[in-house]
C-alpha cells in the first residue's frame, strides 16, 4: 500500500487482510472492521463511525463509503465496475452482494454477457439483509426487503421486495415519515436522559442553539434540523455517538465555525 490513513481512532482487526491490489486507504474517526474482513481495492475510502462486520469481502477500482455506515457478516462489496458508492447512513444487511460488474464467459468466443459499471447507493439507503445489488442507482432513503434481488434503479424512500424487486411502498408504506422539530427535541432530550441514566456525564452534549454564540470548545453540539453535529472527538462524544448508533439517530461531522 503506497497512501494509508487510517484514524488513530479506528479499529481494525489484527486478521484483517489487505490484498496486493490495495494503494490509497482511508479509514476514518471511531471506524470498525471486524475480524476475517478481507479488502483488496486500489482506492477505499471509509467515513467516521462506519462497521464492517467480520467475513465481509470488499474488492475491486474505487469504494468510497460515507459515514455511520453498517455492513452485515459475510457481504461482497464489489467495485470492478469502476465505482462502488455508498453514502452517509448505509445499512447493508448480512450476507448482501452488491455487484458492479459482471464478466466471466470468453468475448472471443462470441459471449455476450459482459458488464462493467457504476454502482450509487445514496444516503439512508437500507439493503435489510442477503440482498443482491445489480449496477443500479438506489436513490436517498430507498429500502430492498430480506432477500430482495435489485436489477433496476430503487427511487427515493421507496420500499423494494422480490426477485426482481418490485416497488411495495402502496402496501408497506416509505421508509421514512416526516418528524416535526419539536418532536426530534424531545426525542433527542430522552436519548440524552437515557445514556445519562446509564451513569455517563452529559453536560459536554448540547443542542445548537445560533443564539450562543462564540461556541464553547469541549463541547459537541448538535444540530436536528440540519441532522449535523459540530465534533469535539472527546471520549464522551464517541461513546454517545456509538450509543445512538444505528437505530436511534445519526449525525454527519460539521467543522466548528
Amino acid at each position: 500500500m503506497r497512501n494509508v490513513s487510517i484514524s488513530p481512532t479506528a479499529e481494525v482487526h489484527e486478521s484483517v487482510v489487505f490484498g496486493p491490489n490495495c494503494e490509497h486507504i482511508i479509514i476514518g474517526h471511531a471506524a470498525r472492521i471486524r475480524s476475517g474482513t478481507f479488502i483488496d481495492v486500489a482506492n477505499l475510502s471509509i467515513g467516521d463511525y462506519v462497521t464492517i462486520n467480520p467475513g465481509v469481502v470488499i474488492h475491486g477500482e474505487k469504494i468510497v463509503m460515507g459515514h455511520n455506515c453498517w455492513v452485515g457478516q459475510y457481504s461482497i462489496l464489489d467495485g470492478h465496475g469502476g465505482l462502488l458508492s455508498l453514502g452517509n447512513n448505509v445499512g447493508v444487511g448480512a450476507h448482501s452482494q452488491l455487484w458492479s460488474h459482471m464478466k466471466f464467459g470468453d468475448r472471443l468466443e462470441g459471449c455476450q454477457w459482459h458488464k462493467m459499471s457504476e454502482l450509487i447507493i445514496e444516503d439512508d439507503v437500507w439493503l435489510v439483509g442477503h440482498c443482491l445489488v445489480t449496477p443500479i442507482v438506489a436513490r436517498s432513503r430507498s429500502m430492498l426487503m430480506l432477500g430482495g434481488l435489485a436489477t433496476h434503479d430503487m427511487e427515493a424512500n421507496q420500499i423494494y421486495a422480490g426477485s426482481p424487486a418490485r416497488n411495495v411502498t402502496e402496501k408497506f408504506g416509505p421508509q421514512f415519515i416526516s418528524v416535526p422539530l419539536d418532536q426530534k427535541i424531545n426525542i433527542f432530550n430522552s436519548y440524552i436522559d437515557e445514556f445519562r441514566s446509564l451513569g455517563n456525564e452529559t453536560e459536554t452534549l448540547q443542542l445548537l442553539d445560533e443564539s450562543q454564540a462564540p461556541l464553547k470548545d469541549g463541547v459537541t453540539y448538535f444540530d436536528l434540523a440540519s441532522r449535523r453535529y459540530v465534533p469535539t472527538f472527546s471520549e464522551i462524544e464517541t461513546k454517545f455517538m456509538r450509543f445512538l448508533l444505528y437505530d436511534r439517530a445519526k449525525f454527519l461531522p460539521a467543522r466548528r465555525p
